[in-house]
């Protein structure tokens, strides 16, 4: 009697509610705890200025980016004009843009959805940005568009809340307190960049993105973020690019 060869078991295929669980967990970390304090000082200065709670809360929903929020809420508290105020949270938010382009790809399942990684994109954001990055590859393909929208409902979720929650705990923060809070979102993602950094490029891109931050700091509108990010990443990729062919 000749032996036979096994037949390898089919690879194991969970639904999306699978996945959606798995993007939950996958929020849960400690960017999701630093999101949370930089809302609760969002929530403070929602307080302070005396800017109603229901609309402050839809902008977290809605905006999903803390420093054009504070742009909103600033201009609105100040008497600024709508469309000055539209155009410098529109120029805040451009800063996104090569963030959703970079993870796009890791958001699409074996099937294109147009609704789908719409809904996915308004999740990026600097902290879904480096978490999805670090988390969707390892995702497969089918459950990808599962997790990310999990996962971004769930920040965006957990936002919201805290922003509640900073409103009804103004009056007992310090200013200075919630000032720190607030201050919290770029620290970490800072911290998060070095963390994920793996190759020369990446820190490159990171040391010149650092090092054009006194030249560009004070531009109005989030332009210093957008053109020290873009800049000092395009910055380094031609150097590697430059180094890469003559090594070749």
């Amino acid at each position: 009697m000749l032996d036979t060869v096994p037949e390898a078991p089919p690879p194991v295929s969970h639904g999306a509610l699978h996945y959606a669980l798995a993007g939950v967990r996958g929020a849960m970390s400690v960017p999701l705890l630093v999101l949370i304090a930089s809302y609760i000082g969002f929530g403070g200065l929602l307080h302070g200025v005396g800017f109603p709670l229901l609309p402050g809360m839809l902008s977290t929903i809605f905006i999903w980016a803390l420093p054009a929020q504070v742009i909103l809420i600033g201009g609105l508290a100040a008497g600024t004009a709508l469309p000055a105020i539209a155009l410098a949270v529109g120029l805040s938010s451009i800063r996104l843009l090569p963030m959703v382009v970079a993870l796009a790809p890791f958001t699409r399942g074996r099937h294109r959805s147009t609704v789908g990684e719409f809904c996915s994109s308004h999740f990026v954001a600097m902290t879904m940005w480096v978490e999805g990055m670090r988390l969707l590859p390892k995702v497969p393909v089918e459950g990808r568009p599962a997790y990310t929208l999990a996962m971004g409902a769930t920040y965006v979720g957990v936002s919201t809340l805290a922003t509640w929650a900073g409103f009804e705990l103004a009056g007992s923060l310090p200013p200075a307190f919630g000032a720190g809070l607030l201050f919290l979102t770029p620290a970490s993602f800072t911290i998060l960049m070095v963390r994920n950094s793996r190759t020369a490029l990446d820190w490159m891109a990171l040391a010149f993105g650092l090092a054009s931050a006194p030249l560009v700091a004070g531009l109005d509108g989030g332009m210093d973020l957008m053109i020290g990010g873009v800049g000092g990443g395009t910055l380094a990729y031609g150097i590697a690019r430059l180094l890469k062919r003559r090594a070749a």
